[in-house]
């Protein structure tokens, strides 16, 4: 039994499969005509191409006679240098270093046994034989490669593509692409913007031209897919790229910046489909990190509504600058969670502390406040998707606009630095509740300002790309489900930013803070919703109105066809950050404005159908939206 149980320990070795087997014999075969097909062209060569003076001399009988040996001897040194064990479609420099190596001992082996014998050959002779060789075991090995690599493409049904990018990233991307058994692209053109490159053969695939050869390529060479390989390039560098590849009809996929390739990893698994975040998304913000490390590096620090699309990347951006705690609140367990996950796998050594509350419940959040003592609070918590508050406007009262009450009241009475309301565009000049709402959270941390030590700020700012609840993610899954794509009107307009970009530029707006500013964002220039659902469809391969139909639906209500970012009264002043703006803050009265909050409470908390009556006494500018009727 104990010799059993020894036996089932030891490892038992794989049979050789057999492909593997049938793999090594053809190459043993073609090895065994290229050693011999070396020895007699070699004499060939050595005689002037003249058969008859090499029948009819004694070298080629010495050829023959020594045949079976230098065959077998070569097989075997071959054997020794793995050249039947390695993997050709992988194969690279240091296999074809691996055969010159394995060639020359062959051919010193061969001219020591003449010797031996004493059988004199022409010195010239070995050196003939060693250069076919060489190039007849190189050409075998390459070969295979190749009709193996360009069976499987075939055989698999590979998508014709059109590579951009003639780089290190391209080549290593393109290397990949041919020597990857389950990739389903088959590259048969290479664009690149470098003229001296033009012509010219990367890997075996030609580079046809720049930028401007795109169209052409595709059309000329039937092209199904194309993959950008261009990782240094500006964000502008690649929107252009991308919109001339967007006048074709093929399937766009992208190797990711080198900010998202930090680790120096390129190859086909980080290839991606290219998103609507890569026409939209503008250059890197400049924001003064050391400004920002100023104030939260040793602070303590709550985000509300830390789970949240806004509040999670404050929380990540908040974190990677070393705060002494990070507080994030929020009423929603699951979001949360996952950031707290998130953050405690990146940060081990940060003091997180992850709670769940209302901004509602006032004597939850002194609890935290005075626990805690935060020093600065960024306040993200809030209801901003613009149909639903319309439909529960008193929910949307009770939120926001109370939520923020509670919070700028505890950062007050708990002697907070400074407290940043995360505002929105939809707060100037609303024509919803979740506008108008966001406008009078504005109007608190302005007049609360006013009466406390603490600092209080706003950022206002437009759409974020990707956020819960936004257009894109919409536009997506329908897109998925095979259509329609909703879009409210043909000439809607709106600003959008990229998340990371908006709290960076939050962040930078903390530093400027003195108290009572409103800060605005610059957002770029506005998109037509109609363009971005368009162009979303046509970089999912598909096309606009044949594959996925568009559905004008109507304006919804509360919305209007564009946002606009300050009010006539509020003028702008440049900071430091060509992105962010200060809006004056417009006089108020306040006494008569803290009598209008409290009929407000009285009204939302009776659920009463007049709030939103209330609403437009307090917010100048707040109006029912045009219909395309009026």
């Amino acid at each position: 039994m104990g010799k059993n149980a020894d036996k089932s320990k030891m490892p038992s070795r794989r049979p050789m499969s057999s492909a593997k087997l049938l793999r090594i014999c053809f190459l043993v075969i073609a090895d065994i005509i290229a050693l011999n097909l070396a020895v007699f062209l070699s004499l060939y060569l050595r005689f002037e191409l003249d058969v008859t003076k090499v029948i009819g001399t004694i070298y080629l009988d010495y050829a023959l006679k020594s045949a079976p040996v230098y065959t077998a001897l070569g097989i075997i040194i071959f054997a020794l240098f793995r050249l039947y064990t390695s993997l050709w479609e992988y194969a690279s420099l240091d296999e074809a270093i691996s055969i010159v190596i394995a060639c020359f001992v062959t051919d010193v082996v061969s001219f020591i046994g003449f010797k031996l014998l004493h059988w004199r050959m022409p010195m010239s002779f070995h050196v003939l034989n060693g250069i076919l060789l060489v190039v007849f075991i190189l050409l075998i090995r390459f070969s295979y490669r190749l009709i193996r690599r360009n069976w499987r493409h075939k055989s698999r049904g590979a998508k014709r593509t059109l590579l951009i990018g003639a780089g290190r990233s391209g080549m290593i991307t393109l290397q990949d692409i041919q020597a990857n058994t389950y990739s389903d692209n088959r590259i048969v053109r290479v664009i690149d913007d470098d003229q001296t490159k033009w012509g010219q053969h990367l890997l075996g695939v030609k580079i046809v031209g720049g930028r401007n050869k795109i169209v052409e390529t595709v059309q000329k060479y039937s092209i199904e897919e194309i993959i950008i390989a261009i990782p240094s390039a500006t964000n502008k560098q690649r929107r252009e790229i991308i919109e001339i590849c967007r006048q074709t009809p093929c399937k766009l996929r992208i190797l990711p910046s080198l900010l998202q390739l930090a680790n120096g990893e390129v190859s086909v698994k980080r290839l991606r489909d290219v998103q609507i975040e890569d026409l939209l998304g503008r250059d890197s913000v400049n924001v003064d990190i050391s400004e920002i490390i100023g104030y939260v590096t040793g602070s303590t620090i709550l985000v509300t509504g830390g789970g949240g699309s806004i509040g999670s990347e404050l929380c990540r951006q908040i974190a990677s600058h070393n705060p002494k705690t990070l507080i994030i609140f929020d009423i929603y367990e699951n979001n949360a969670y996952e950031i707290q996950m998130e953050l405690k796998r990146r940060y081990p050594e940060l003091d997180l502390v992850v709670l769940i509350g209302s901004v509602r419940d006032r004597d939850r959040l002194d609890d935290i406040f005075e626990q805690y003592r935060p020093e600065y609070v960024f306040h993200a918590a809030a209801h901003k998707h613009v149909p639903l508050m319309e439909n529960s406007p008193n929910e949307a009262i009770k939120n926001n606009v109370f939520g923020t009450l509670n919070v700028a009241r505890a950062a007050d009475e708990y002697g907070a630095k400074r407290m940043l309301l995360i505002s929105t565009d939809k707060a100037v000049n609303p024509t919803n509740v979740m506008g108008a709402s966001k406008r009078i959270c504005e109007m608190i941390v302005q007049t609360m300002n006013n009466h406390s030590d603490t600092e209080y700020v706003a950022v206002r700012f437009g759409n974020v790309l990707g956020s819960n609840g936004s257009v894109i993610p919409l536009f997506r899954r329908q897109i998925e489900q095979g259509g329609p794509v909703t879009v409210t009107h043909k000439d809607i307009i709106r600003y959008f930013m990229t998340i990371p970009e908006a709290v960076s530029l939050v962040l930078q707006a903390g530093a400027y803070a003195k108290g009572g500013e409103i800060f605005v964002l610059d957002m770029g220039k506005p998109v037509r919703i109609d363009d971005l659902a368009r162009n979303m469809i046509k970089l999912s391969g598909l096309e606009p109105d044949v594959d996925i139909q568009i559905a004008y639906t109507g304006l919804r209500p509360g919305e209007k066809l564009f946002e606009e970012l300050l009010m006539d009264e509020e003028g702008m002043v440049k900071t430091n950050n060509e992105l962010i703006y200060i809006g004056h803050p417009i006089e108020m009265d306040e006494r008569l404005f803290v009598v209008q909050l409290d009929q407000l409470h009285k009204l939302c908390e009776a659920n009463s159908p007049e709030i939103r009556d209330m609403v437009k006494q307090m917010v100048k500018g707040y109006h029912e939206p045009m219909t395309e009727d009026d």
